[in-house]
């Protein structure tokens, strides 16, 4: 049985454990936490298919090291994390559930006014590490709307599953799901 897969992107190549999901599924643990090689090379790419913005907004936690890169890339001085749970420094939580298939329960994502204010009337770039179900995202989006934010795009590293055949988002690589044997699936 095949055990990794190996992903090129942007110029970087990883090998990428195969993790169980149920009986039937598998995917390649995507995980850009503590890889600056990945992180920077990934921002970039990113940047370059890009549309204009004004500010970024990603899930926690994933996503954080992929927007504070880009912002910095970018000469941005500020970006936003849809946090999982409010914290006692947020007033005026903007709130919302959404079901990841990497996570067992149902989470939330919240912003709070001041995260609002920074996008209100603003061009907003989303941005995550992998879209597959596409739930991160429609909690980002619901949030940025609520808060009078501008979507202008939506972006990540790597389109798993159905998502790679979306035409409203920008990746720059196919992520493939597999089978228990580690062979893709058709």
């Amino acid at each position: 049985m095949k055990d990794t897969y190996e992903l090129h992107v942007a110029g970087v190549t990883r090998q990428l454990p195969l993790c169980r999901v149920n009986d039937e599924l598998y995917i390649a643990a995507f995980v850009i936490f503590g890889d600056v090689e990945l992180t920077q090379a990934t921002a970039g790419a990113l940047l370059k298919a890009a549309p204009a913005h004004d500010i970024i907004i990603t899930a926690e936690s994933k996503g954080i090291p992929l927007a504070y890169e880009m912002a910095r890339q970018s000469g941005e001085s500020k970006y936003l994390i849809a946090r999982k749970a409010p914290k006692l420094y947020m007033k005026n939580v903007f709130k919302t559930e959404v079901k990841s298939i990497t996570t067992a329960n149902v989470q939330s994502l919240c912003i709070d006014q001041e995260d609002a204010d920074a996008m209100r009337g603003k061009r907003v770039l989303i941005v995550d590490d992998v879209i597959s179900t596409g739930e991160s995202l429609v909690a980002l989006e619901k949030l940025v709307t609520e808060a009078g934010g501008n979507i202008v795009g939506k972006m990540a590293i790597l389109a798993e599953g159905d998502a790679q055949d979306r035409e409203d988002i920008i990746y720059l690589e196919k992520l493939p799901l597999f089978n228990p044997d580690g062979t893709i699936k058709a």
